[in-house]
């Protein structure tokens, strides 16, 4: 999720939209001249506005779709999935400026969020909200716990689909000077998967699956964690607590040992939350493929 499409949808519309309003009201020479005789940006604006304009309200206030382009929330969402976003679960939000204009609700521990990326807010990102303001993270050996409370977790039998995990990582480079073609990334993914370990987590009313990888510890390289005092993370990451400051919220990846989240880069303000993922409704792997339907559903 690397462009907010708006950048271009709400210029685009506003133009064609002042272009429609001085045609319509002001010049009036649709009626006069005739369609064949029209400027070809009111032409335009008669033909594309109304569209646009339906098609902002929907995506801004409404629903928006989203394509996920990393394995990072494995398995509750693999590559290639095409979700729903819910846009006024958390508020409603002005587009471009993100102000908040209308307050609908306000999210809960294991919503699955889309969020503008704190280091870079033009790009979206979708994780798992772990801690809200004023809670306290701890991790201990796989184990979270909010507020010193452990979160309910237990051992899962989950046999994953073998051509979703060949699927777990694109050709091109998986890590800083690690390229790999495709048979290679296919490779990988299927290796990997040799070692995964699934959980059963419940938080609140979402009980979903995660992800570890034998011998992985991802925590470890965390640089947001590894910039906290010792006395809060263990030098190897298998131990760490953070307290989320107000108006925060701290984001993991169900795919534990393979997601870029809260422990590299830090919290998500309240302002850069965009919606809640709702629904599966189309997988579609790289390239010349077809899509499928088979793994529609709702999002928990």
């Amino acid at each position: 999720m690397d462009f907010d499409f708006n950048l271009i949808l709400v210029p685009l519309t506003l133009v064609l939209g002042v272009i429609w309003l001085v045609e319509k009201f002001a010049l009036k020479q649709r009626k006069t001249r005739g369609r064949g005789q029209e400027n070809v940006f009111v032409r335009w604006a008669y033909d594309f506005f109304p569209v646009l304009a339906v098609v902002l309200v929907v995506r801004s206030f409404l629903l928006e779709p989203f394509n996920i382009p990393s394995s990072s929330m494995v398995p509750t969402l693999y590559t290639g999935d095409f979700i729903a976003v819910n846009k006024y679960a958390y508020g409603v939000r002005l587009p471009l400026t993100y102000n908040k204009i209308l307050d609908t609700g306000s999210p809960e521990r294991g919503d699955v969020v889309v969020f503008r990326y704190p280091e870079n807010p033009n790009i979206y990102y979708i994780k798992r909200l772990i801690g809200l303001p004023g809670d306290t993270v701890s991790f201990d050996n796989g184990q979270i716990s909010i507020n010193g409370e452990p979160v309910p977790t237990k051992v899962a039998d989950f046999d994953a689909n073998p051509e979703l995990t060949a699927q777990l990582y694109g050709a091109g480079e998986v890590a800083p000077g690690q390229m790999l073609d495709a048979k290679q990334a296919k490779e990988m993914g299927e290796s990997e998967e040799m070692g995964a370990q699934y959980l059963q987590e419940t938080q609140g009313e979402h009980q979903h699956l995660v992800r570890y990888i034998t011998g992985m510890n991802s925590s470890q390289y965390g640089p947001f964690l590894q910039s906290q005092s010792p006395d809060v993370v263990s030098s190897e990451g298998k131990q760490w607590q953070v307290t989320v400051p107000e108006g925060h919220y701290f984001m993991m990846g169900d795919n534990r040992d393979r997601s870029a989240d809260s422990r590299f880069w830090g919290f998500v303000p309240d302002e850069n939350l965009a919606g809640k993922a709702v629904y599966i409704w189309m997988h579609k792997p790289a390239g010349l493929t077809l899509p499928t339907f088979d793994r529609n559903g709702a999002i928990d």
